[in-house]
């Protein structure tokens, strides 16, 4: 039910709305396990899409599916209806479109190993602070030699490339370990085994295609199948800071608007956190603090506000805290931390209250039309409209086949990239090596340089001219990029080619 006064979301001594204009100021949903985070994320996203704004989220447990299909009558679900006065209210799906990064349950995800970057692959690795700089080193030199870099096959070629060459660029890029070298390359091993290589490659995700409408005005629910991929809480959390990454550097300015332009639902959110460098820290930060002016919102669901950065939770301006369990003393200190985050209400004993609070039930306070926080409320959670559990195999799969996205990112491409252009670089030397000249028939045929000491030569023009774009139509980023090669140059618009939060320092 939504009106003039905003998204209902509960009712408690009285109605309780979400403003649209204030979605994107991001929110928490906390609580422990089996108190209803859930359920607020399906209500939160389903008055989302009603009113055109597409949603994002994960389904670590597999059971939101549901949402794409109209709800069914219990009496619960009537009980509730009648707590919160919802007197009109009417089953309904929502417009759904499934993804998965190992491509069984969804649409496939993927992105490259150059827009992933150092700092977010470094997370993935679990790299220390020198392994880190390493890393960055490799990446730097496959930028400067025009080394693209695609999939984990181009990454390991490059660092063999590297380890096998160190002293040569030793003088230009710093000492270069190959212990390092090879901490890195055990890790890409470990990745592997986990089927990250299915992450990178080749159609790599238009972000806009997570920021659809339907034929109705209703914005998509994008549904990440999560219960496989949350096995690997790495690869799960590096997967949610690049998708975040992404709509940072591909969305304009917005400023204030009605409503967002989409909203990301972030669940176990403590992952993203869990053992991330400083530095990484900081860059999330900063993004979560400017993303909302995109049109973008973030909100994080975790058991508690306690596993959110300090810096971050006070970005999170709508809160919705479900019961915690006060059974242990770091249990009670976890409380009082939780009760801290509201704005106090002389009614509540907000630390009592919440290990009180009883299934559905919550804690809320979202900002009011100046942007502050309303005092803290005690109410009823609205139930979904859409069907609580898993749907069938066979209805995901019919979803997913009859979607208008199907067959763009299904068959994985591999276009020539580091890997190949350095085996052939190999096996050009090696010729040389064994006879002096190549054995397709001397200098001046085949590909290869006419003169033996033309090799370099070849190598670095041949690199350098074969930057394409990973997208076959123009992206806003695209076209700023085109616009900064009219203004300043073609050299200077390469250099657009990296996410905030993966990017190189480049000066």
């Amino acid at each position: 039910m939504n009106d003039i006064r905003g998204l209902f979301f509960a009712k408690g001594e009285r109605e309780i709305y979400l403003l649209p204009q204030m979605a994107n100021r991001h929110g928490l949903i906390a609580g422990a396990t089996g108190t209803g985070k859930t359920i607020s994320l399906k209500v939160l996203a389903e008055s989302f899409s009603s009113i055109g704004v597409p949603v994002f989220l994960a389904d670590i447990k597999g059971d939101l599916s549901g949402i794409c299909k109209a709800g069914q009558s219990s009496s619960k679900i009537e009980e509730r209806t009648k707590m919160t006065g919802m007197d009109h209210f009417e089953y309904q799906g929502f417009p759904v479109a499934f993804w998965d990064v190992f491509g069984i349950q969804g649409h496939p995800v993927r992105t490259t190993i150059s827009e992933m970057g150092p700092l977010l692959l470094s997370k993935l690795l679990n790299l220390n602070e020198t392994q880190r700089g390493i890393l960055n080193i490799v990446f730097k030199i496959a930028d400067d030699m025009g080394m693209l870099l695609i999939d984990l096959k181009d990454l390991k070629a490059m660092l063999k490339y590297v380890g096998d060459n160190s002293r040569d660029f030793t003088t230009e890029y710093g000492s270069i370990s190959k212990q390092s070298i090879g901490a890195i390359q055990r890790g890409l091993l470990a990745l592997e085994e986990q089927g990250a290589e299915k992450f990178f490659g080749e159609p790599a995700l238009d972000i806009f295609d997570l920021m659809k409408t339907d034929k109705n005005g209703m914005g998509y629910i994008n549904i990440l199948a999560a219960d496989k991929l949350f096995q690997f809480p790495e690869l799960y959390s590096t997967f949610l800071l690049w998708l975040l990454a992404e709509l940072f550097e591909e969305l304009p300015e917005a400023g204030d608007l009605e409503k967002p332009k989409m909203v990301l639902f972030f669940d176990e959110a403590h992952l993203i956190f869990d053992d991330a460098p400083k530095v990484l820290l900081q860059k999330i930060e900063q993004v979560v603090r400017l993303i909302r002016s995109k049109g973008v919102g973030i909100y994080f669901v975790t058991q508690n506000p306690a596993d959110i950065p300090g810096e971050i939770l006070g970005q999170l301006g709508n809160r919705v805290q479900h019961a915690l369990r006060a059974f242990t003393p770091r249990d009670q200190n976890a409380v009082k931390v939780a009760a801290e985050t509201f704005r106090a209400n002389p009614k509540i004993d907000t630390a009592q209250a919440i290990t009180e609070l009883g299934v559905g039930e919550a804690l809320i306070s979202f900002l009011d039309e100046e942007g502050r926080p309303s005092i803290v409320e005690r109410a009823y959670v609205a139930p979904p409209r859409s069907f609580i559990g898993p749907i069938s195999e066979e209805e995901r799969e019919e979803i997913v086949n009859s979607s208008s996205l199907y067959g763009k990112y299904e068959k994985m491409f591999d276009r020539v990239s580091a890997y190949e252009k350095l085996q052939e670089r190999a096996n050009y030397r090696q010729a040389v090596e064994d006879n002096g000249q190549t054995k397709a028939g001397g200098y001046g045929t085949g590909t290869y340089p006419r003169k033996k000491q033309e090799y370099h030569e070849y190598s670095g023009s041949e690199y350098n001219g074969s930057r394409q774009k990973r997208r076959t139509s123009d992206t806003p980023l695209e076209k700023l990029a085109k616009s900064a090669m009219s203004a300043v140059g073609r050299e200077v618009g390469r250099e657009l080619v990296r996410g905030i939060l993966g990017s190189l320092l480049r000066r």
